[in-house]
């Protein structure tokens, strides 16, 4: 077996997702989700390794969303989540984080604790923790199986039916699309009246449409559909004069906004689809 430095997010995710393939076409049973915490436990063996993962355990600790600790010597280890975090979907998708760190970092530190940001920022985070996430979007949602299930019309309600096959949050649905995707497109996150957080396809990002949430304050745009409190839902999409959402945009067709709004968050989803010849930064 390949020393475990050799291994890529996408590399060893594909090994795993390869077993898994493999014992349920012999045994049958539902392929997803998957059953994170079984698969943790036997990575050990299944990568040939002798520094199990041994324990997989809930905490209440509100400054982090999950962990990845060793013993003293470094022969076994433990994954912890925060068991107060809102949904199934972000604990499945924090466990498969945390075995990220344990099968591509565990030889560079003996301890990972990973905020909320680090489960969100697949782009632009600190680099171990956008491996751990790209590892867990490969794990719990293989791109082969996950393009099999969007259509050309894109919407929420497809996302929605893709969280519900694989477990993951609707959020984590979208961010996997958004990987590949070659659409302009961009997910808002915003609740009273501001963007609090934001991520966009690479063809939005070279295109000036995206948002910079995390150093700027940034209000919710007048007249989009996310600042219409009188709407809570809307999967399939309405029409949105593009400037309305990026003033600098060259072009007059509208944008594609999808909106969901959640009281269990109290925030508001929203997923843009611009023009496909759009751009967006500011005139010189």
């Amino acid at each position: 077996m390949e020393n475990n430095q050799t291994w890529t997010p996408a590399k060893a995710a594909n090994h795993l997702n390869k077993i898994l393939d493999t014992f349920y076409a012999a045994h049958g049973g539902d392929r997803f989700p998957v059953e994170i915490d079984s698969l943790a436990y036997d990575t050990a063996k299944l990568f040939g390794w002798s520094d199990p993962i041994i324990k997989i355990g809930a905490v209440n600790i509100p400054s982090f969303e999950g962990a990845l600790f060793s013993n003293e010597s470094g022969t076994k280890w433990m994954i912890a989540f925060n068991d107060q975090l809102a949904s199934q979907g972000r604990i499945l998708f924090t466990k498969a984080h945390e075995l990220g760190h344990y099968i591509l970092h565990r030889q560079q530190q003996q301890e990972f604790l990973c905020n909320k940001h680090d489960m969100l920022d697949w782009a632009c985070g600190r680099d171990i923790e956008k491996e751990a996430d790209k590892f867990a979007s490969y794990l719990l949602m293989p791109l082969n199986d996950f393009r099999k299930q969007i259509s050309d019309a894109v919407c929420l309600e497809v996302f929605k039916h893709c969280a519900n096959r694989y477990g993951v949050s609707l959020t984590a649905a979208i961010l996997k699309w958004l990987s590949y995707t070659k659409e302009k497109a961009v997910m808002v996150m915003s609740n009273d009246g501001f963007i609090n957080w934001a991520s966009c396809s690479d063809t939005a990002f070279k295109a000036g449409a995206f948002f910079r949430s995390r150093s700027e304050t940034i209000p919710t745009p007048s007249g989009s559909l996310a600042a219409n409190e009188s709407i809570t839902s809307e999967l399939n999409g309405v029409n949105i004069p593009t400037k309305v959402w990026f003033r600098h945009a060259d072009t007059d067709s509208p944008l594609v906004e999808m909106k969901l709004f959640s009281e269990q968050f109290d925030s508001t989803i929203s997923l843009l689809i611009l023009p496909k010849y759009c751009d967006c930064w500011p005139r010189k």
